[in-house]
């Protein structure tokens, strides 16, 4: 079972929304090259409140993941597309079903 987890909250500029959708999903082919990332989701949590989660079997693969390439990109774009500065939660997961 994985332990680790990452919450990313994003709230996107209200002209932004479409682009905020179309970034997360093309953060999906560079997220398939990290072996560490065991699980990740882009999410749509409200009108214009998008998310990402991801799951890491060891702290190494979400701290590899927190420094690779969709964190650079995500923070690089983020006064273009968002309201607020991404939150990022650091979770520990107590118990799953897989």
């Amino acid at each position: 079972m994985d332990q680790f987890a990452l919450l990313v909250v994003l709230d996107a500029k209200p002209e932004k929304g479409k682009e905020v959708e179309e970034f997360l999903k093309s953060a999906q082919p560079l997220v398939l090259q990290e072996p560490g990332t065991t699980t990740w989701y882009a999410l749509k949590m409200g009108p214009l409140t998008y998310g990402i989660f991801d799951t890491f079997a060891d702290e190494a693969g979400r701290n590899e993941h927190l420094t690779g390439a969709i964190a650079k990109a995500l923070f690089a774009k983020a006064e273009d597309l968002f309201s607020t500065p991404p939150r990022v939660e650091m979770l520990e997961i107590l118990a799953a079903k897989t």
